[in-house]
């Protein structure tokens, strides 16, 4: 196993005057540590209770397995409830694909699933829908 993908306090990054959380994702998303990563995730959220959107860079992203997706949608979870904007900017191409092949890629990412940096930028906002 590589290292765990954590939040690391020291590259998470808040503009000035902007509502938005920034969090850089290094190393494997797995059953060892999904349940960590959703937990500090979610502690940030909580830290920032007039956040408006949460950006996970995941470039520095390795293997993900299926607890990995469900933390990432646990996640989602967390910040629809807080009503803060989930962004999955800097998506690796295996995580393109795993998005895509389980149907969560519109759902987790909003309508169309663009991401900054590698593809135009577009306002990604949740869906009032349902789920």
């Amino acid at each position: 196993m590589t290292s765990t993908p954590r939040p690391d306090t020291a590259a998470e990054t808040t503009a000035a005057g902007e509502n938005r959380l920034h969090i850089p994702l290094h190393g494997d998303l797995d059953h060892e540590n999904a349940d960590t990563l959703v937990r500090d995730v979610t502690a940030r959220l909580a830290a920032r209770p007039g956040a408006s959107d949460l950006r996970l860079d995941c470039a520095g992203l390795g293997h993900i397995d299926s607890m990995g997706l469900s933390a990432l949608l646990m996640i989602h979870r967390h910040a629809r409830a807080a009503r803060v904007r989930l962004h999955l900017d800097d998506r690796p191409a295996h995580l393109e694909r795993l998005l895509r092949l389980t149907g969560t890629l519109d759902h987790l990412t909003g309508q169309g699933g663009t991401q900054r940096g590698t593809e135009a930028s577009q306002a990604e906002a949740p869906t009032d829908g349902p789920s």
